[in-house]
């Protein structure tokens, strides 16, 4: 055969070993599968996938090549079209799991690439996601761009390096939940976590039972003017002891009222054109009343004020979420400097650079707030959907995931307890975490070291800030997270129930209740923060409603407490200021804390802290700061109603801004609390 002859012939076999795309699910599936190497992509003429991991509808999308993969083994696995040979190219794909007919979402990427060619810019796809061995995955390229055929991509496997040495997982159960599922929260006032799915026109509970098992009941409703379309938020804003809803629409908000034994709801909708995003209750102005926060995609963000007569106000952004073109996605409230007040971190996405920079407010504990994300080093510019606050290394403050809905750039910031914050993200070991909408803390297998969920991903945190990423397909890809069979491991709700097969770690679940009669906290606690304290070290959580993205998870406050059979205390702070502690309590089960159970024994008023001058017309000043230094000074007026709330930084407390009368002035430090009277002028 002469030399031309050859050469054609190497090319054709060559071109047919990398011609391995098909046009629909069900070719590839009887087709062979790919292994490590490099493949051809032609014209792109097949089904779109039905659906798309960036959460869109496929927008311009009218096509597809599929291509069916089946790893050997578990593997950290890279596709690529960023190869020389394509370098104006503009490619687009989605991966999907699953059989034909009920595909999931594991991973997608658009501009990823770095090689740039004539259009001086590079549009080439690259991903990194892990795959576990004989399950089926789908790489699907679209026509979402122009210029999108044919070219070449390869796929890259390397060592699971991150194979998971936690031991849990999760058994998918069917169950009876009508409509878009959207909670796992108590909702008959028991601490039962129960299942909540909305329909136009009722609302579908499954009521947790004592025994085990579920009672599924349908309460109609006037049909909702809005829907929980982008998040559904619950509280018990009115203080009648049954939790009220929030629905986040993209036109408006509708709040759904239980009366007063939690069995019929009645619906109140404002005519405000909302574009909801993130929805939270939370005392945004620490009066005692519970409020709701929405986050605004396309204008400032809204909040409803409670004015304690029973209504909510719509009323501006109080400055939080305040860019002019919204970009607002989901807000977590949060006691970032430890001072016993609620701050909050803004996850932003989309549009430009000014957009879509994250944002934290500092709460200035007068009811305003001051942002300083770019002072505090949270200033990102990563398209995030929502982020998870923890202390992941469990020294008594608060760090963050910021998880990315488009790339693998995910971040964890560490708290340096100053206002300021440091990325840790390269020895955290979170690359291959899935990316997407939902980012919440948790700890799934009750170790001790608090875990982050995210998309699919569980990060199973090992208490100095690293993690171990578990993308097993057993954990679902999203849905709300609580406590389904009161067994004190963390399940899943989201079409189906999720159980954790749980271990042999103990736990403790807390429920907070506050003391709305005397004029103290929100009846759920909301805004607390709770702390335990077992002989492996100290854990603390804050009370939020309305974490991750869409769903709304549950309020007990949870805690692993590993192979500890002792916990030596429970502290709650509360956002009035007071301050419960449970010595001893028994593990294993719930502990319902009621605000002010333990004040006869805490709250007393001591001699060795002297304020002078007493009355005083601006400043009050201490005898000493011994033991003090970084104290919380809390002031409430006779009514029990907390006025001033700030860090000791120095012997003087500036009183000025108060109206003449008696006051009590707490001073807070660890387990020791100083109160003591004084009168201003």
């Amino acid at each position: 055969m002469n030399r031309f002859l050859l050469t054609i012939t190497i090319c054709l076999v060559s071109f047919m070993l990398k011609a391995q795309s098909f046009d629909s699910c069900t070719q590839a599936l009887n087709s062979t599968t790919i292994t490590e190497g490099t493949y051809q992509v032609g014209a792109i003429n097949g089904n779109i996938p039905p659906i798309f991991c960036d959460g869109s509808a496929g927008g311009s999308i009218t096509a597809g090549e599929w291509i069916k993969y089946i790893p050997t083994d578990d593997y950290t696995v890279t596709i690529s079209s960023d190869l020389t040979s394509n370098v104006s190219k503009d490619t687009n794909f989605q991966v999907l799991t699953g059989s034909c007919g009920a595909l999931t979402c594991v991973t997608w990427d658009d501009d990823s690439g770095i090689r740039t060619g004539a259009n001086t810019n590079s549009y080439l796809s690259v991903a990194t996601f892990l795959v576990y061995a004989g399950q089926t995955y789908y790489i699907i390229w679209d026509n979402k761009w122009s210029n999108c055929s044919n070219f070449e991509f390869t796929l890259k496997e390397d060592p699971f390096v991150n194979k998971p040495a936690h031991s849990i997982s999760f058994v998918q159960q069917n169950v009876f939940a009508s409509g878009s599922d959207r909670a796992m929260v108590d909702m008959n006032g028991d601490f039962l976590d129960d299942l909540v799915s909305i329909n136009q026109s009722n609302i579908n509970i499954n009521y947790q039972l004592p025994t085990g098992g579920f009672n599924s009941v349908n309460i109609s409703t006037t049909p909702a003017t809005f829907q929980p379309s982008w998040s559904l938020a619950a509280g018990d804003w009115d203080a009648n002891g049954y939790n009220d809803l929030l629905y986040g629409d993209g036109f408006g908000v509708t709040f759904m009222r239980a009366n007063s034994n939690g069995t019929a709801y009645t619906q109140i909708s404002g005519p405000e054109d909302v574009f909801s995003q993130r929805s939270n209750f939370v005392d945004i102005n620490n009066d005692g009343h519970l409020d709701a926060f929405v986050c605004h995609d396309t204008n400032p963000s809204v909040s409803y004020i409670n004015d304690g007569q029973g209504n909510l106000i719509f009323t501006n952004s109080n400055g939080l979420g305040n860019y002019a073109s919204g970009g607002n996605y989901a807000s977590t409230w949060v006691d970032f400097d430890n001072d016993g007040d609620v701050d909050m971190f803004m996850a932003k996405c989309g549009g430009n650079e000014a957009r879509r920079t994250n944002q934290l407010y500092r709460n200035n504990g007068n009811g305003t707030f001051t942002e300083i994300g770019a002072s505090s080093g949270l200033a990102d510019i990563i398209q995030t959907w929502s982020a998870a606050w923890g202390d992941y290394d469990n020294d008594g403050d608060m760090d963050v995931y910021v998880g990315s809905s488009t790339r693998y750039d995910h971040k964890l910031m560490r708290n340096n307890g100053d206002g300021t914050f440091t990325d840790v993200t390269s020895l955290a070991n979170i690359g291959t975490a899935k990316i997407g909408h939902e980012n919440i803390p948790g700890d799934f297998d009750n170790d001790g070291n608090l875990d982050i969920y995210s998309n699919g991903s569980i990060l199973f945190g090992e208490g100095d800030l690293s993690f171990t990423v578990n993308s097993s397909p057993t954990i679902p890809s999203t849905g709300c997270i609580g406590d389904l069979n009161n067994d004190g491991f963390l399940d899943f709700f989201y079409g189906s129930i999720y159980t954790n097969s749980s271990n042999s770690n103990n736990w403790i679940k807390i429920a907070t209740v506050g003391d709305t009669e005397g004029g103290h906290s929100n009846k759920n606690g909301i805004g607390a923060r709770v702390e335990i304290n077992t002989d492996s070290g100290t854990q603390i959580r804050d009370v939020r409603s309305g974490e991750g993205f869409r769903f709304m998870h549950s309020l007990n406050t949870h805690f692993g407490i590993g192979a500890n059979t002792t916990i030596n205390y429970v502290k709650v702070t509360w956002p009035s200021g007071i301050v419960d502690t449970i010595l001893n309590p028994n593990i294993n089960e719930l502990l319902i804390i009621n605000e002010g159970l333990t004040l006869s024994t805490n709250e007393s008023f001591v001699t060795d802290l002297i304020l002078y001058p007493n009355p005083t017309k601006s400043v009050l000043n201490l005898n000493t700061l011994q033991n003090l230094s970084d104290s919380i000074v809390t002031i409430f007026d006779m009514n029990g109603k907390r006025v001033l709330n700030t860090k000791l930084t120095s012997n003087s407390i500036d009183v000025s801004k108060l109206e003449s009368g008696f006051y009590i002035l707490k001073l807070m430090s660890g387990n020791s609390i100083k109160n003591q009277k004084f009168i201003k002028q």
